[in-house]
């Protein structure tokens, strides 16, 4: 056990490809001894990203009434939640939110916007302000806007966005049991779209929707193969009103788990943990850093509340590492 899970570790190390098989191999050491294989995962994450742990914030600019049914969502219009109902916030308030995310000690803010897509010309203009001003702060913005074409993407490639943000969920084979208003082939075509406008491409998905680990090997594959730069992985925090409201919850050691094996998979990207990690971690939610992610989401989410960037910083400098600045 111990000479496969240095030969793996080199092999990520020195790029050359962690495949499924080896991913089902790393798994069940995990299994078995789950402290190796996070150490592991932390030697690959420090190889490729030394002691940094970068944090990014988002803005929820439009809230609810989707057209999709993604069985998670608070904001989907098929369901009755609680989550807020508003449009498109103004320039100001975007970029007001991004100065206050920033001087708590995040480099990256993403907008984020509910709906397939954006198609309002007016809402385009509110959007391409926003992220000239977010530029202005010296913060990186990226946005979220949903399916794009080419018009789209190099309209905000030359308005100046840094990152486009499009979650492929979950794998493939599992995506039906998910959502069914739309294809998986959509959300590719959107990755393909941004990359080729040339923005840093988001994209990751959630875990515990009813998915298994090769499930989410799967998802981890496809995004090495999309080329994304990076990975955010959020955690199911169940929505009273969806259909996975009453869905169980990952243990702590799943979680961490699917985060070295995505680092194994992903091993020079940055693997940022999201939505749901202090619920569902609890009191291990530092390991999550030691499991091989580089990033945090850090604030509130989208229609629940998150942590307080003072503590992700404070729990960093714990770890005996470092908030980027840039």
């Amino acid at each position: 056990m111990d000479s496969t899970i240095k030969r793996l570790t080199k092999k990520a190390m020195d790029r050359r490809g962690i495949n499924e098989a080896d991913a089902k191999k790393l798994y069940e050491i995990g299994i078995a001894k789950p402290f190796l294989l996070i150490a592991h995962a932390n030697e690959v994450r420090e190889h490729f990203k030394g002691k940094a742990i970068n944090l990014c914030a988002i803005v929820n600019a439009k809230s609810g009434v989707c057209p999709e049914n993604c069985r998670f969502c608070a904001q989907s219009a098929h369901y009755h939640t609680d989550a807020p109902i508003y449009p498109l916030i103004t320039t100001g308030e975007i970029v007001e939110q991004a100065r206050i995310a920033g001087e708590a000690g995040a480099h990256l803010f993403s907008i984020v916007t509910s709906g397939t897509r954006i198609s309002d010309d007016k809402e385009w203009q509110v959007i391409y302000g926003a992220v000239e001003g977010i530029n202005s702060l010296g913060i990186r913005p990226c946005a979220s806007l949903g399916m794009l074409d080419e018009a789209m993407a190099d309209g905000l490639a030359r308005a100046g966005l840094f990152r486009y943000h499009h979650n492929l969920e979950t794998a493939r084979s599992y995506f039906d049991n998910i959502c069914t208003t739309h294809s998986y082939e959509e959300d590719i075509d959107t990755l393909r779209i941004a990359k080729n406008a040339g923005l840093s491409v988001c994209s990751g998905g959630i875990i515990g929707l009813g998915e298994n680990m090769m499930h989410r090997i799967e998802l981890a594959m496809t995004l090495k193969e999309a080329g994304v730069d990076s990975v955010p992985l959020n955690i199911l925090n169940p929505i009273g009103g969806t259909p996975l409201q009453n869905a169980p919850a990952l243990t702590p050691i799943e979680i961490l788990l699917t985060v070295a094996i995505f680092r194994f998979i992903l091993p020079d990207k940055d693997i940022r943990l999201c939505g749901g990690k202090e619920k569902n971690l609890r009191q291990l939610l530092p390991l999550s850093i030691v499991a091989g992610c580089n990033s945090l989401m850090t604030g509130d989410y989208l229609t629940t509340l998150g942590r307080d960037t003072a503590q992700d910083i404070e729990m960093i400098r714990d770890l005996g590492l470092e908030a980027a600045t840039d």
